[in-house]
């Protein structure tokens, strides 16, 4: 059987896949196209395992890392879905208060990347809250199918109260400066916009190709870190109406589109993953965090 490559895969198959992975198309549908491109060689069982998400080789830094202190508590959100699970992160020898940074995951609750990702933020210097918006539903359920079906059974406006509870108790916790700022990814990065609208006393902001607010622009105070791919045309088509409300209503802000990159760069665990690109937008996102929360 053919060894496959990224560079083997066509753009249409991530196409292909990012509108499967957002409910665009249903998994029948995605099966009998992704079959187009099964040629050569390449089965369709080859070609799915290829783009799936691999949880086993690809994370960074291990649950029990002995750097860090990294423990899943719960926290009260009476707005959304009552008790909420969440990963809280912070490096093992730090007795002083550190800066928090909230971590919100794509559009099929804390899976295994997102804790990492978590993690990879505590390690860095901070105290890292990743909630599981599934929790009401008894959490990431194992598989990241499976997860966008749980997903779908939730209201995103409860989700959000869900992250902004999430906010207060990182600020008010007894290892926490009171600075917090948010990151996230696909619909974390919508999720990071949001709470830019709406928590006043968010210090910062990191959306990763996330979709955009359409109101309330004008009540953002936290700084923004956007990071876009180019070839990701679904969420870039509203970046220029954003930016352009971002721009009258004087709003501070750094947006980067990385050539050639598609939505999800940022994930290893995927082949839509950009190494150069993922360390350089991680690097900056870190710098724009120890800037603005410090």
């Amino acid at each position: 059987m053919k060894e496959l490559k990224k560079e083997d895969i066509k753009q249409e198959v991530f196409d292909l896949y990012d509108d499967y992975a957002h409910d665009r198309v249903s998994r029948r549908l995605f099966l009998d196209k992704l079959s187009t491109y099964a040629v050569g060689g390449v089965t369709v069982a080859s070609l799915l395992g290829f783009i799936s998400p691999d949880y086993v080789k690809k994370i960074q830094i291990k649950q029990d890392d002995k750097r860090l202190r990294s423990n899943f508590i719960t926290y009260d959100s009476p707005k959304g879905g009552g008790e909420i699970k969440g990963l809280l992160s912070k490096p093992a020898d730090t007795k002083e208060k550190l800066p928090g940074i909230l971590v919100v995951h794509e559009n099929r609750g804390l899976n295994p990347h997102i804790e990492d990702v978590g993690r990879r933020a505590a390690l860095a210097g901070f105290i890292s809250l990743a909630p599981d918006a599934l929790t009401p539903l008894g959490g990431y359920p194992g598989t990241d199918d499976e997860g966008r079906e749980l997903q779908r059974k939730r209201d995103r406006n409860e989700m959000l109260a869900d992250f902004i509870a999430a906010f207060e108790y990182l600020k008010d916790h007894p290892e926490c400066t009171g600075k917090v700022g948010v990151v996230g990814f696909c619909f974390g990065g919508w999720i990071s916009n949001m709470m830019a609208v709406n928590v006043p006393d968010l210090e910062a902001a990191v959306p990763f190709y996330g979709g955009q607010p359409k109101e309330g622009i004008e009540q953002i105070n936290a700084p923004l870190l956007l990071h876009f791919g180019e070839l990701d045309k679904r969420v870039n088509e509203g970046w220029p109406a954003y930016e352009a409300a971002l721009k009258k209503h004087g709003k501070e802000y750094e947006a980067h589109m990385y050539k050639g990159a598609n939505h999800g760069f940022h994930n290893d665990t995927t082949p839509r993953y950009d190494r150069e690109d993922a360390e350089l937008a991680w690097k900056r996102t870190i710098d724009f965090f120890s800037d603005k929360l410090t």
